[in-house]
């Protein structure tokens, strides 16, 4: 099989489809890998990183696209990416379609086959979106941090506390890899954390990660009298292959205090 590894150019997007050692994988098995020119340079792979393992080089993506079969990306296909899509292609990259009706009429008229990384189960598991979860959970408490100082227009709060100060206090909704990473993070700095999450195993795996977490159902009433003093609220609740449920009401953020924080 032709695999084509485009250069992403949605805005601030610098991964790439397959790392060097994937890609030898799959040249190893015989498959012909083509790679954009420099679409590794944001993760910190040059061209020649892919040439001493067999992937050749296209110099623009209308090449990439005509000399290859299957495309792996990592971002959904913006306008750019959609004028070279054809319908004898494959598209395998997150695509996140059911809150991008736009994307998902757009794919349909091509008529090529889309496969979305974050629909690929295995079980219950979703292998391809934990990595990510995982990274976006942890991010999630030090970008939020960041932005509870005062110099960025937060309340001028340090999550951990200091001597003769309070903790600050994080509230995280949902505890799957997400969640449990933000958690994880926002217990190990100190802070006060409260995780709402609807299956008693998660809450017990929530309570384990120290004294200073507390897991409880997400009765909305729960929630509100919850984010009445809340520092950082994150949310981290995922539905397979849907649009994200809205948990918290406009009229409940217009009563968290001023200067607090919402990482979503």
């Amino acid at each position: 099989m032709e695999i084509g590894i485009p250069k992403e150019i949605k805005v601030k997007e610098g991964r790439v489809g397959l790392i060097p050692a994937a890609a030898a994988e799959l040249v190893n098995a015989g498959h012909q890998v083509f790679l954009q020119s420099n679409a590794g340079i944001g993760s910190g792979y040059s061209n020649s990183d892919y040439e001493q393992i067999g992937v050749r080089i296209a110099p623009d993506a209308q090449q990439l696209y005509e000399q290859s079969q299957l495309i792996i990306k990592v971002k959904e296909p913006v306008e750019g990416d959609l004028a070279h899509l054809r319908e004898q292609h494959t598209i395998f990259c997150y695509l996140h379609l059911a809150a991008n009706p736009d994307l998902t009429k757009a794919l349909q008229e091509i008529g090529l086959c889309a496969v979305g990384f974050e629909t690929v189960a295995d079980g219950d598991r979703l292998p391809l979106l934990a990595p990510m979860s995982d990274i976006a959970g942890q991010l999630s408490i030090h970008i939020g941090s960041q932005l509870l100082h005062h110099y960025t227009g937060g309340k001028g709060v340090m999550l951990g506390g200091l001597a003769g100060t309070k903790r600050g206090k994080v509230v995280i909704l949902g505890a799957g890899v997400a969640g449990r990473a933000a958690a994880r993070v926002a217990a190990s700095l100190g802070a006060e954390v409260c995780v709402f999450a609807r299956r008693r195993e998660q809450q017990d795996q929530m309570r384990m990660l120290g004294p200073n977490v507390t897991a409880l159902y997400p009765f909305q009433s729960e929630i509100g009298k919850a984010l009445l003093e809340t520092d950082l609220l994150v949310g981290a609740v995922l539905v397979p292959g849907a649009k994200a449920p809205c948990i918290v009401s406009k009229t409940m953020v217009r009563q968290m205090q001023s200067g607090s924080v919402i990482v979503d």
